[in-house]
């Protein structure tokens, strides 16, 4: 029962100049985060789409996933804004099994969290400098995120830290847009708390610093479903579960209001296929209420080059498969791609 203190890892200052990101892909992120700003401030009718793996466990099958949103993309540009899910932090229920690339870069070997900061950092530089698509990922470590700043555009907030402080008050620092997601109860009233926590201005202690942030206006709810005392999953992407939200976020004084519907986890109860299903009736109700229209975004959708999971170390090992949460595979998450674009 104590801590062991292996080594000092470089603070992101020191990573940022070793790997650093150029003037030019600098203003090319400016701009795909704004785009991504226009969305959520109801300045842009565009939808997003947040579409990538459970976990981006392998650089050159990520990118080749990459590589084809980049051709779908280009066909639907003028209604949907396709961000790639590049997910390097993968939380656990219960602490174990594998945690994403940062804790190993190789999923067949021990951690190593060096060379995780690193090799993430070089994925998502990759990944933004070779195809130009906005970048999302998930904050599982609030101090972690710096070693990434200056790269994402939309950063997820998970339903097992939404209710966290630190979490929280890191993400009204962030000059980008936030999704923070119900908790796993499913309790509304604690995710829009934690909106409000990250829209405002707040001052704490962060990396050993005392610092003020701003607050991000651009903090918004995200909708994965929930889980009953019996451990059973319960869906709230239906219209009345989206009506509720609209209502409540009437009743509190926060900026652009806005959610993402998350088509899996608790949602789907894990079944992948159901995110086609669970999509389709999503942007059924936003043709039926305007109010719903105005509330409802986009989506997150779980996918990847090969539909289906696969265990760590399993020979063969199939190529653009999940290791973690089965995924869509990428015929489904072409044609469904092509349908939210001419539905929205």
């Amino acid at each position: 029962m104590s801590f062991e203190f292996k080594k000092k890892l470089p603070i992101p200052k020191e990573i940022k100049e070793l790997y650093p990101v150029s003037p030019s892909l600098a203003d090319k992120k400016r701009a795909l985060d704004q785009q991504i700003i226009d969305v959520i401030a109801g300045k842009s009718d565009k939808f997003l789409v947040i579409i990538g793996p459970c976990s981006a466990d392998n650089e050159e099958s990520v990118c080749e996933y990459i590589e084809r949103l980049v051709k779908v993309q280009e066909k639907i540009q003028d209604k949907v804004i396709v961000v790639p899910r590049i997910y390097t932090n993968k939380p656990r229920t219960t602490g174990e099994g594998y945690k994403g690339m940062l804790h190993q870069p190789d999923p067949e070997k021990a951690p190593d969290l060096l060379q995780g900061i690193i090799a993430i950092r070089k994925m998502h530089m990759h990944a933004l400098e070779t195809y130009g698509m906005p970048i999302a990922d998930e904050m599982l470590y609030p101090e972690n995120f710096w070693y990434l700043s200056d790269i994402l555009s939309y950063v997820a907030i998970g339903a097992r830290s939404v209710e966290d402080q630190q979490h929280r008050l890191v993400t009204s620092g962030f000059d980008v847009p936030a999704g923070m997601k119900n908790p796993t109860s499913g309790d509304f009233s604690v995710m829009l708390n934690s909106v409000v926590a990250a829209q405002i201005s707040q001052n704490f202690i962060y990396r050993g610093w005392d610092v003020n942030t701003s607050g991000n206006p651009y903090a918004h709810t995200i909708l994965r479903g929930s889980t009953n005392k019996y451990g059973r999953s319960r869906p709230n992407y239906h219209y009345e579960d989206l009506m509720k939200l609209y209502d409540m976020y009437g009743e509190r004084n926060l900026k652009n209001p806005a959610t993402i519907v998350d088509a899996n986890h608790a949602n789907s109860d894990k079944q992948f296929k159901e995110q086609i299903r669970i999509v389709n009736e999503v942007l059924h109700s936003r043709s039926l209420s305007n109010d719903i229209r105005s509330l409802v975004k986009g989506v997150m959708i779980e996918s990847y080059l090969v539909e289906g999971s696969q265990k760590i170390g399993c020979h063969p090992h199939i190529y653009g498969q999940s290791i973690t949460d089965p995924c869509l595979g990428w015929e489904d998450s072409e044609k469904l791609l092509y349908e939210i674009a001419e539905k929205c």
